[in-house]
């Protein structure tokens, strides 16, 4: 009788399709068997690119003539502390009475590359090949996933863009590494007192290096100006009185005038003052009073570096770190699939999301969340969100957006206690999607003294809506420290919202006249940018190097980022282990090292280009585009090959 074998990429997942489909059996060495099914697992990679003195002894040594190297067939080896699994799997896969074969490794570019090298290495031919792709490992994803597998030519383009990374990585990182350390390495040795270095080159972590030290040189040659503004207080006692700030417009006096710091300021406080002496006994007009409600609502769900960034935030983790957790999450049933761009559903999965909040409902023994669910059930909140804008097909590329299965909770006791937290993260994201809005009463004032404009505004929240579940975004739905730049960088600690007593507020028409009872000039002070810490270096990584704080504007502008959602944790934590970067444990604030900067000058000096971050984002639509049979692989490979060529002849002529 014939047998199908089902692979995946670890054992802890082939245990849960194995209780899916009934094997039952003893563990094998490397494997379950039943009657129809073999279920066995890699362990991770399994196989890896050989070295290039594999291709020849000679190479082992680092010379000028014998770069740039690139290789015309391609060397794959097995990684010899898993030779003996891939041997087993090897096996099974080649077995005469195996006739199919179920590709069950992770649903994502990395997984399906862990696949093809394997199959490649074990010269598997004449089987019916499937590939398994889901978004969770509940029962029934699983069995949708076996019951819906398509055959795996249709894959082959995702594979194609695997192997073309894995090759543009290596290129890049060999012939680069070899080439500067070659010309440059004496030089940045003897800077850090060092008798050799060997200087460490790569497509997104030299990028990612450039990001952190052009950052903290900004920071360090940052010079701190105090400028002036100017604020006007108005009203009277029997009233009340309002404070409002003065801005230039095209009709004031002070337009493109060289005693201006910036639209709200001077650069020296006696020609603020010469400002007050001229506005003093002048009459204020209300020239407008705008009275607005705004409604707020939840922001869109997690994507992987949108939790990397949260959990940073929160927990003081490292993005790995986050990734670690909800992988094990993952693993558990507990949430859905954790290596995701997206940040919105599918329309297939908005249809049937009532099955996730019932699961949550009936299995989550959290008091807080409970509190939660129970408000939506007796305030009748709509779970139809089919045509809103946490629902899009079309900006799903794999995988929808990380939310919590509904499933899962007995495997719930036996969670660390940072599981758990960021387990009630995820869940508190996705229950926020069903609340209603925030809403909040908007006042603008505008004051007229001649043609100075002086203005204030306030913003008051009247229902809290999904904030009742978001507590963290208090204040207006923004977070303390994201409070907007002005035009020339500078930030105002001290703004705060104005309180207006309700009896002024009511006193208040456009066009009437308000008494002035004094100016005051007030000191405002540039302010640096802030440094990275590990989570939102995660975010500019995907927005290609921009650091954007604001959600809503992140989701608008999103395109190619530098890295993956799957790699760009790993990138971090490789520029801190060979000692480019330094992460403070407590605040996960990332600085360069001493080292970092070093090997930054080089790269600035030689081939700059490789810090920019919209040439690695470059280099990264050019693999997604291969991926979606938008480009052939010969034509990313000719590119990078010449890239290469272009590189070592304005280098070494």
């Amino acid at each position: 009788m014939a047998k199908s074998v089902l692979i995946t990429e670890k054992p802890s997942v082939a245990m849960e399709f194995a209780k899916v489909l009934g094997v039952n059996g003893p563990r094998k060495d490397g494997y379950l068997e039943s009657d129809k099914w073999i279920i066995t697992w890699c362990v991770g990679h399994l196989i890896t690119m050989s070295y290039p003195e594999v291709y020849d002894e000679k190479l082992k040594f680092w010379r000028l003539d014998t770069l740039p190297f690139m290789p015309k067939e391609y060397k794959y080896e097995i990684i010899p502390n898993v030779e003996k699994q891939f041997n087993t799997v090897k096996g099974l896969l080649k077995r005469e009475d195996v006739d199919t074969i179920y590709v069950a490794t992770d649903s994502g570019r990395e997984g399906e590359y862990i696949y093809r090298l394997v199959e490649q290495m074990a010269e598997v031919t004449g089987k019916t090949r499937k590939r398994v792709w889901i978004d969770s490992q509940t029962e029934e994803e699983i069995k949708r996933g076996i019951n819906e597998a398509k055959d795996l030519a249709e894959y082959d383009s995702l594979s194609d863009s695997a192997y073309l990374r894995a090759k543009e990585d290596y290129l890049i990182g060999i012939n680069f590494s070899r080439l500067l350390t070659i010309i440059f390495g004496r030089r940045a040795a003897s800077k850090l007192n060092e008798d050799r270095i060997s200087i460490s080159v790569g497509r997104v972590m030299t990028c990612v290096l450039g990001m952190i030290v052009s950052r903290e040189r900004e920071i360090r040659n940052f010079v701190k100006t105090t400028y002036y503004k100017i604020v006007g207080e108005f009203g009277d006692e029997a009233t009340g009185t309002l404070k409002a700030e003065w801005k230039v417009t095209e009709e004031s006096k002070m337009f493109d005038s060289p005693k201006l710091y910036n639209e709200t300021g001077f650069k020296k406080v006696e020609d603020a003052r010469e400002f007050i002496a001229y506005l003093k006994d002048k009459k204020a007009i209300i020239s407008d009073v705008k009275k607005t409600k705004q409604k707020e609502n939840a922001p869109l769900l997690f994507n992987l570096a949108e939790i990397q960034n949260e959990c940073t935030k929160r927990f003081k983790i490292k993005p790995d770190e986050t990734l670690e957790v909800i992988q094990t999450l993952y693993e558990k049933k507990l949430v859905t699939y954790p290596r995701t761009d997206a940040r919105v559903l599918s329309t297939a999965v908005a249809k049937v999301i009532s099955k996730n909040l019932n699961g949550i409902a009936k299995g989550f023994q959290d008091d807080e969340i409970q509190g939660y669910i129970k408000k939506m059930v007796a305030e009748k909140y709509s779970t139809d969100i089919v045509k809103s804008k946490y629902v899009d097909d079309g900006k799903i590329t794999d995988h929808y957006a990380i939310i919590p299965t509904g499933q899962g909770y007995e495997n719930y006791g036996g969670l660390t206690e940072l599981q758990k937290n960021v387990y009630k993260v995820i869940v508190k994201r996705f229950l926020a999607i069903f609340y209603p809005p925030a809403e909040f009463n908007k006042l603008g004032i505008t004051i007229k003294i001649d043609n100075e404009e002086f203005s204030v505004s306030s913003k008051v929240c009247t229902k809290l809506g999904y904030l009742e579940i978001a507590k963290n975004k208090a204040n207006g739905g923004k977070d303390v420290d994201n409070e907007n730049d002005s035009k020339d960088g500078a930030k105002d600690a001290s703004k705060k919202d104005n309180e207006i007593s309700e009896e002024l507020l009511k006193s208040l028409k456009k066009g009437q006249e308000i008494g002035i009872v004094n100016f005051e000039t007030k000191d405002a002070e540039t302010s640096p940018p802030s440094r990275y810490n590990s989570g939102n270096l995660v975010l500019a990584m995907e927005n290609a190097g921009k650091l954007i704080e604001d959600e809503e504007l992140r989701a608008q502008i999103k395109g190619a980022g530098i890295g993956t959602s799957a790699t760009r944790g790993e990138i971090i934590k490789k520029l801190e282990r060979i000692q480019y970067i330094q992460i403070n444990s407590k605040t996960q604030i990332v600085t360069p090292t001493e080292k970092g900067e070093v090997i930054y000058d080089v790269v600035n000096s030689s081939m700059a280009d490789m810090l920019n971050p919209k040439l690695t984002a470059s280099w990264e639509k050019g693999l997604d585009m291969v991926a979606k049979k938008e480009i052939d692989s010969k034509e990313f490979m000719d590119k990078l090959e010449n890239y290469i060529k272009m590189k070592f002849n304005k280098l070494v002529i």
